[in-house]
């Protein structure tokens, strides 16, 4: 194997997924190893340090959110959940404990090659709000250093929180951070009223960046979870 290639970690009991999922990844050039079981998970985790992991959390031995816990103690690895888990709350649960995405089984092939891209584009993108950076989607560009936003060019006027806003999805971007996430950050306050105030200043940012309703232009709104800012791939 080329030792140049992603290095991910895949922790799956079913064989006919993993089989599936192992063969699509080695078709788009990553180094897949596979785990079947939390502990066998964690252990290849810490020897091998992966440059991501994907997760089911319906293991044999122990619920997938351990391994999440886990790894989260010591790494900022991504890690992207795919589970047959669809509602809200395990995936709120997951996200908050430190995953970077959710898919829901069953999934399609482009949706899991894209996903796994935006996950690994992750910590490339965490460095980049520091004075200096910049951040471009599209027509979007943010520049950090100017607090400057522009969409084709022409200037974006947002409020201080909107801008707060948006630099902290662009710092994440292809993670999904739920409302709790979000609030904190940058309120400081628990979630309590805030996710009218959050979804508030989230859709004039919307408007403001020229999305229509619906339209997933640059963010991205997983609906009862939170929001990711987009990537080309998506």
């Amino acid at each position: 194997m080329s030792n140049n290639k992603y290095k991910i970690l895949l922790v799956e009991e079913e064989k006919n997924i993993s089989s599936f999922v192992q063969t699509v990844l080695e078709a788009n050039d990553y180094q897949t190893m596979v785990a079947a079981t939390c502990k066998q998970g964690m252990v290849m985790f810490s020897s091998h340090m992966p440059d991501l992991v994907i997760l089911d959390l319906g293991l044999p031995d122990m619920d997938g959110t351990e391994f999440i816990r886990h790894a989260r103690k010591t790494s900022t690895i991504p890690i992207l959940v795919l589970s047959a888990r669809s509602g809200e709350a395990d995936k709120v649960l997951a996200l908050d404990l430190g995953a970077n995405d959710y898919i829901v089984k069953p999934f399609g092939t482009a949706e899991l090659v894209a996903r796994v891209r935006a996950a690994l584009r992750v910590r490339r993108y965490s460095a980049v709000a520091a004075p200096g950076g910049s951040f471009t989607l599209r027509d979007l560009v943010i520049d950090y250093d100017r607090r400057l936003v522009t969409v084709g060019g022409q200037d974006v006027k947002l409020t201080q929180t909107e801008y707060n806003i948006l630099s902290l999805l662009a710092a994440h971007t292809g993670k999904v951070l739920t409302y709790a996430a979000i609030i904190r950050e940058i309120w400081g306050t628990d979630v309590g009223d805030s996710v009218k105030r959050l979804q508030v200043n989230m859709a004039n940012i919307r408007k403001k960046l020229g999305s229509r309703p619906g339209d997933n232009l640059y963010i991205i709104n997983e609906l009862g979870v939170g929001y990711r800012m987009g990537e080309e791939t998506l």
